[in-house]
């Protein structure tokens, strides 16, 4: 069923609203406002140590996922080791989440108790 307009609307006068800082005179003044977007929050992957994990597997973790070169790598295990977590990379915050889930995946299919964990830089 199609329905049609038999009578005609009759059309009003648009009433136009008066803006804030309009004299009337038909010029407005608009303010410019700059924002200023600052850099995303950074966060960083910090393995952590256990007893278990061979140092050998944690090189290679830390070559594959994070682009370390052996010496880099070797003196990140180190400090692994020594002090009970060291600091693998920082990132934005979907990056740092997604190294960890990489890490954890491959300590878990390897089966070694591998923990990563990121941590807001304040």
């Amino acid at each position: 069923m199609i329905f049609m307009a038999t009578e005609q609307v009759p059309l009003q006068p648009s009433i136009k609203p008066q803006l804030p800082g309009e004299d009337g005179s038909g010029s407005v003044v608009l303010e410019r406002r700059t924002l200023r977007v600052g850099p995303p929050p950074m966060y960083q992957v910090v393995m952590l140590n256990d007893d278990f994990t061979p140092m050998e597997f944690v090189i290679l973790v830390l070559q594959e996922f994070f682009g370390k070169d052996r010496e880099a790598a070797t003196q990140i295990m180190l400090k692994i080791h020594l002090d009970g977590r060291g600091i693998c990379g920082v990132y934005s915050r979907d990056i740092a989440a997604t190294k960890v889930e990489q890490v954890l995946q491959a300590a878990n299919k390897a089966g070694h108790p591998l923990q990563a964990v990121s941590e807001p830089i304040e």
